[in-house]
């Protein structure tokens, strides 16, 4: 199951139980309705509460992702399972999107807020 709000740095996202390819479906119709309404969005992806995904979704993500690697900003992932993070920091490599980790909401929120400079 997915939620998506809009905020003004672009997109909050929470997944919960499995992440199917439905779910990605609306993931990416957000995404792209957001990039073209506000340049280039940044995304709070919230994994916390995620148990599965499907092979279908992941392969999916990787093909959309590449597809529109240059569409989008940082990424802010919070994920307590080291599965479920290993996964995304591997698609993160297949497609160079940026990317951080975070324990709470809380503080992958105050990154995208106020980023701080390298």
């Amino acid at each position: 199951m997915i939620s998506i709000r809009e905020q003004d740095y672009g997109l909050d996202v929470a997944l919960y139980n499995e992440f199917t390819l439905g779910d990605f479906k609306l993931f990416e119709e957000a995404l792209l309705k957001r990039s073209g309404e506000h340049g280039k969005p940044d995304v709070l992806l919230d994994l916390s509460e995620l148990v599965d995904f499907t092979l279908d979704m992941a392969l999916e993500e990787v093909r959309f992702m590449r597809a529109h690697e240059n569409d989008f900003g940082r990424f802010a992932i919070v994920a307590d399972d080291s599965w479920i993070r290993l996964a995304a920091h591997l698609s993160g490599l297949l497609t160079h999107v940026p990317a951080q980790y975070f324990e709470t909401v809380e503080e992958a929120q105050a990154w995208l807020i106020h980023p701080v400079a390298a």
